[in-house]
């Protein structure tokens, strides 16, 4: 099971469309505080229709609790558009935490500083970046492929 981190998600749109999307792929959400949101927003629950009641998710109050909970942080993957190496370029593993920053402004530095692997997803440089939730299908899209080839 591939673990989804958001943190400090701001819409809950994306929100809701990334929990539909880890109940179809049998992946866990972990959400990080603060959010931009209440959780019961009508709008998450309309994102994530009827299948936020089969979602595998945990709720941090912050990075640093978060953290706690990481067994191996050589398989942490946080996502920036700064990054040098493609998600493409990585051997996926079962159990695997692929993390993704707030909407507005991604993973912080200090966030970032604390883990080694940061990967981009290559994009035209006519854009800045990809809405989350389809950064997010991209990554377990490639993550499940490797993973059930094993």
């Amino acid at each position: 099971m591939l673990n989804i981190v958001l943190v400090e998600p701001e819409i809950p749109n994306n929100t809701g469309n990334i929990g539909r999307l880890c109940v179809g792929t049998e992946s866990r959400l972990h959400l990080v505080h603060p959010f931009g949101f209440v959780i019961n927003d009508k709008n998450l629950k309309r994102s994530g229709l009827d299948y936020w009641v089969h979602l595998d998710v945990t709720e941090y109050q912050n990075v640093a609790e978060w953290i706690t909970q990481i067994p191996d942080a050589s398989r942490v993957f946080l996502m920036s558009s700064h990054a040098e190496k493609s998600y493409l370029e990585i051997d996926f593993q079962d159990g695997d935490w692929l993390v993704f920053g707030k909407e507005s402004k991604g993973l912080s530095e200090e966030v970032l500083g604390q883990f080694e692997n940061h990967l981009k997803i290559p994009m035209s440089n006519l854009i800045r970046s990809f809405n989350i939730a389809n950064s997010v299908a991209f990554v377990i899209g490639e993550a499940k492929r490797q993973i059930m080839l094993k």
